[in-house]
């Protein structure tokens, strides 16, 4: 009988186990793929983790991305891990450098939707300017996942002279949002739920590194950076209301709402301040830099429908929003999930 080495990984066109368990597929995998796609002077030496110098003071967050579906209109679960922790880092007032990857495959996925999330990955990081330097991948039997989950950390370097922190706004500040809400969260949901507008509502999903570095340069006194993620602008503005003690009132009639979503939110009853973002940014500024940090942020490409929608308040009352009608109504925290995986 004729023995034979496995084939090599270029033959295959879907995820088996042995892809996860350690010996020469595993290999195949990472240097035919992972190496050849995210490859650096870091990530190539292969070691169990990855050493680098750094000075000052850094910044470090972790994330897991267990989207459905994997691939959405305007973007796919690759770009939205980097993505979702570049932005974490630089809502830290930091600079991304570095991340890792670790990838949870479903055995059956095929190699080439693994490809694709790969490429996304190496050019979402291309763009943001960071390097993935280490990384894992486990694979798991069929019908054990959800085709794949990923997780991503990240260290950044903290900007010289920045302090951020939900906590340290103040009565008299003003908040500004980088544009449209809703996006995201309504784009996964129709692309779920086979749901069809007029027009296509694609994902939001970008980095934030460049539009925070633009305002920490012209503003280093900002006060709050946050990513209005899952539960949309309404959590993310309650938790800095909690944070801080002071409370909020925002305009409905500044705060950008594309018409497919506010008709995509009335028609499956969902309320768009509650809808997840994946590329927009919250920011608190004292109330004198409002102007000239709006100016700044409407130049920069995260940033074109760039508005002021609200100010901090000297009262405890949390979060309000003064409506259209000229009325004033509660905005609470969300109870439960709205929409379940959606990052």
């Amino acid at each position: 009988m004729e023995l034979n080495c496995p084939v090599p990984i270029s033959r295959y066109n879907k995820v088996v186990l042995g892809h996860g368990g350690g010996g020469k597929l595993s290999g195949d995998l990472i240097e035919g793929l992972m190496i050849k796609e995210l490859g650096n002077d870091m990530l190539n030496v292969l070691h169990d983790g990855a050493i680098f110098e750094s000075a000052g003071k850094l910044a470090f967050s972790t994330d897991s991305f267990v989207v459905n579906p994997i691939f959405f209109p305007g973007g796919d679960i690759g770009e939205l891990a980097v993505y979702g922790t570049v932005n974490d880092i630089s809502c830290c007032g930091a600079t991304p450098l570095y991340l890792s990857l670790s990838l949870i495959i479903e055995e059956g996925l095929p190699m080439d939707d693994l490809r694709k999330i790969i490429v996304s990955v190496r050019n979402a990081a291309k763009i943001s300017g960071v390097k993935i330097i280490t990384g894992d991948t486990k694979v798991v039997e069929k019908g054990k996942g959800d085709k794949i989950f990923i997780n991503t950390s990240g260290v950044g370097s903290v900007i010289s002279g920045v302090t951020v922190s939900p906590d340290s706004c103040k009565p008299g500040d003003m908040i500004l949002l980088n544009g449209y809400i809703g996006d995201h969260g309504i784009a996964i949901i129709s692309s779920r739920e086979g749901i069809q507008f007029e027009t296509t509502v694609e994902s939001d999903c970008a980095p934030l590194n460049t539009l925070v570095a633009d305002i920490c340069n012209i503003c280093p006194s900002v006060r709050v950076f946050r990513d209005p993620t899952r539960g949309g602008v309404a959590s993310a503005l309650n938790e800095i209301s909690k944070a801080s003690g002071y409370g909020i009132r925002i305009f409905e009639r500044e705060i950008p709402v594309r018409d497919e979503v506010r008709g995509a939110c009335e028609i499956l009853g969902f309320d768009p301040l509650y809808v997840a973002n994946e590329g927009k940014l919250i920011v608190i500024v004292p109330g004198e830099d409002a102007d000239r940090v709006l100016e700044v942020m409407k130049k920069n490409p995260g940033g074109g429908d760039s508005a002021i929608i609200g100010e901090v308040t000297g009262d405890k009352t949390g979060v309000r929003m003064e409506t259209v009608i000229g009325s004033s109504r509660i905005v609470d925290m969300i109870s439960g999930e709205q929409l379940p995986r959606i990052c």
